[in-house]
């Protein structure tokens, strides 16, 4: 059996080797190659990237005739130099080593079997048949899976017949659909046999940690999920960054930051119900103001007001003059706002008037029955939609 670069030697970074085929597949230039060291998608496992004669490599797929490496750009059939994203790589081959170990351990030590696996681009995580998990077992699980880390178990590949495969204690949710001829094992010695035809690191070691995050139910089982290796460090590098800034702003050590928090976030609701009820009586004071003002039509601008400030205070108004006709807009973040409103007194066709202001403007808007409003990039053209709907009221 011929295997690929990336299979003979999971380490390997550059290849020197011959573009065989190439073409096009809904617009994406790919090649097909002699030998690679690009790992296709599947099992679980993301593609490789990297470059091919300098070009990069977007995407590996499997395909009957072969492994198509899709590229930036199109390239001849001849000679290759192939150079491997060893960063995307290393982190794929903690991630999915760091799977094989937490399964082993799930299933021998704490008799839950993984469902599903899924190496995500931040967190990985795999489907647990158990209900529910406490949080002390998880605490459990992620110190039995770094006793094994420590232990450095050796790690290694091999292809088997079906007939030998029947012989082998393998641990596996099945082959694919449609699977044919030999299987390869990935061997965790000492802790786990399992199918895979993904990369491995050479010792559970290289995984160098394993962190647990946390779980989620679904479909009656639990889906947890975690980070291993250089994801374990620059999660913590990012909580680390986050937890001094948050100490800059709250004036608190790390272990009072959420009790710190939550002070703040006491204070800006008590703010919030102060600043709604002042804003409720500055509604009820100024819809008496306007509604006092003479004629069937009135008009306002209230600059940093937002559209419920807008309705509230048509509402208002209209309780007191159901006669009278409104054109409210404010202006706040850059964009203008429009509220156009009637009263069941007033004889103004608010759909069709709403139209006009909203041509007008260049805004977008809608309404039914005795109310239109909508959102504009700037209310530069105020005065005459203002003009535009005096005309229509008389």
């Amino acid at each position: 059996m011929h295997l690929p670069a990336y299979e003979r030697d999971p380490c390997a970074t550059t290849l020197e080797t011959r573009i065989l085929g190439c073409g096009e597949e809904k617009g994406r230039p790919f090649v097909v190659l002699e030998d690679t060291v690009f790992y296709p998608e599947g099992g679980g496992q993301p593609c490789d990237f990297g470059t091919v004669n300098g070009v990069a490599v977007v995407d590996v797929q499997k395909r009957p005739g072969g492994l198509r490496h899709f590229l930036e750009a199109a390239l001849p059939e001849g000679p290759a130099s192939l150079r491997l994203d060893w960063t995307r790589r290393f982190d794929h081959m903690q991630q999915h080593t760091g799977q094989h170990l937490l399964t082993a351990v799930a299933q021998d030590q704490f008799r839950w079997g993984t469902m599903a696996f899924h190496l995500g681009t931040q967190v990985c995580d795999i489907e647990l048949d158990a209900p529910a998990i406490p949080a002390a077992a998880l605490d459990d699980l992620e110190t039995a899976v770094a006793a094994e880390i420590r232990a450095r178990h050796e790690i290694s590949a091999r292809w088997v017949s079906p007939e030998g495969y029947g012989q082998e204690p393998v641990r596996s949710r099945g082959l694919p659909e449609g699977h044919t001829g030999d299987i390869r094992l990935v061997q965790i010695a000492g802790v786990d046999l399992n199918t895979c035809g993904g990369t491995h690191l050479r010792h559970t070691g290289e995984i160098e940690a394993l962190k647990l995050l946390g779980t989620e139910s679904i479909r009656g089982g639990t889906r947890l999920f975690y980070v291993a290796g250089g994801r374990v460090r620059h999660r913590l590098r990012a909580h680390e960054l986050r937890n001094a800034a948050l100490r800059t702003l709250l004036g608190a050590p790390d272990e009072d930051l959420v009790q710190a928090l939550q002070v703040k976030l006491d204070q800006l609701l008590t703010l919030e119900r102060r600043s709604r009820k002042m804003e409720e009586e500055l509604a009820e004071h100024q819809a008496a103001a306007l509604a006092a003002l003479p004629g069937a039509f009135t008009e306002a601008h209230l600059e940093g007001r937002d559209m419920a400030f807008l309705q509230k205070l048509a509402r208002g108004i209209l309780a007191l003059a159901p006669a009278k006709a409104l054109f409210l807009t404010a202006e706040t973040g850059g964009q203008g706002i429009f509220l156009l409103a009637a009263g069941e007194a007033s004889d103004l066709d608010v759909p069709a008037a709403g139209r006009a202001v909203a041509e007008l403007l260049g805004a977008k808007g809608g309404g039914a029955g005795k109310t239109f409003q909508g959102k504009a990039p700037s209310l530069a053209a105020r005065a005459g939609a203002l003009a535009r709907l005096r005309e229509m009221g008389n």
